[in-house]
């Protein structure tokens, strides 16, 4: 009964078209918001952020990305680890070759170099779908991966092949390298997550949406009521590449601070950026966001519980996730396309007509 829009009408249609609409829900996120700027970065230490926040904030950004393409456009991409892999090695030369620029400005950059490779990559979906742009994808994946680790240049010529982010400072904190406080990192990331949530509901839910979404269910009667089909798969190549891009740049230098590609872009990567777009939900912001919840904390869950708690051996436990998240693809890919976006929703219809049945 707390869940009410008794009251809560509107006199403009800038009032009936913003992002939250019920007073309820937005005064809802104006609290998460208030909460994770000034309240959680004085409670957080270095496990929390290393363990489940930055994961968490860098792997929403990907999902969001991959959603905006997958979930928005209907285009198959099997290369997103490839493409955070061109967003980590783009932001690492930017940060060695220009090194009195703010960091913002490479990772911001980083994410346009990937949009620009997205799109180069994106451009077979012109003539493909399906299963065989999904191959088409694929082979960016490994392509991108065979690249960085065969040309030299860009790791720099470093015997180990390894790239190491250099010490950065935003306001005279450190927010990449040895010394970072957590809480830096932590508010660094927060500020790009919540940036890169708010330009992709405005862009959903603008003209450039519409035409993605009038793309995913018919390209064709698209096509024929005026939508561009160059304009629309490619924008949405580039808008997925701009973001996932960003997250490589953060997961390299913020995170890791230094990665080899093989090892933290592999097709591995690719997989579990998109198994949090179908869990999550396709076509949601906030599905990208529960699905990456879900899966960073699923592994920290039964590490703490099964192998912590109940002494469990550890690779039984890594097993047993790989188990829980095939069933749980499998059962949401049946029983719930629309995945946990799509319960949430079912829930606050319940809680709004809740305590009468209709």
């Amino acid at each position: 009964m707390f869940y009410r829009e008794a009251g809560d009408f509107k006199t403009s249609y800038q009032e009936d078209s913003q992002t939250f609409p019920i007073k309820f829900d937005r005064y809802r996120y104006y609290a998460v918001l208030i909460a994770a700027f000034a309240v959680v970065p004085f409670l957080i230490n270095d496990y929390w952020v290393n363990a489940v926040f930055l994961p968490f904030l860098i792997y929403s950004i990907a999902a969001i990305g991959l959603n905006i393409l997958v979930g928005y456009c209907g285009q198959v991409s099997l290369g997103t680890g490839g493409f955070m892999a061109v967003g980590a090695y783009a932001c690492y030369k930017l940060m060695t070759g220009f090194p009195e620029v703010s960091i913002l400005i490479h990772v911001i950059l980083a994410g346009g170099i990937t949009a620009a490779v997205c799109v180069l990559f994106g451009l077979p979906s012109l003539r493909i779908k399906g299963f065989y742009l999904a191959v088409a994808t694929l082979a960016a994946q490994f392509f991108l991966v065979w690249l960085f680790n065969r040309v030299s240049w860009f790791y720099n010529y470093s015997a180990s092949g390894q790239i190491t982010a250099p010490e950065t400072q935003v306001l005279g904190h450190a927010v990449t390298g040895p010394e970072t406080a957590p809480w830096a990192a932590y508010l660094f990331c927060l500020v790009f997550t919540v940036a890169c949530a708010l330009l992709a509901r405005n862009l959903t839910r603008g003209m450039a949406g519409r035409k993605w979404m009038a793309i995913r269910d018919m390209d064709i009667a698209a096509e024929i009521i005026g939508v561009n089909p160059l304009k629309a798969k490619l924008s949405a190549f580039a808008i997925s590449g701009f973001f996932v891009g960003i997250s490589g740049a953060l997961f390299f230098a913020v995170y890791l601070g230094a990665v080899e590609v093989g090892e933290a872009f592999g097709i591995n990567k690719s997989f579990l950026v998109l198994f949090m777009v179908i869990i999550g939900g396709l076509g949601s912001i906030f599905g990208s966001f529960a699905g990456a919840a879900f899966l960073v904390l699923l592994p920290v869950l039964l590490k703490n519980v099964l192998v912590g708690g109940l002494g469990w051996p550890t690779d039984l436990a890594a097993h047993l996730e790989f188990i829980i998240v095939g069933g749980l693809i499998i059962v949401f890919l049946i029983a719930e396309p629309h995945g946990l976006a799509q319960l949430w929703r079912v829930a606050k219809e319940k809680l709004r007509l809740w305590p009468f049945p209709h």
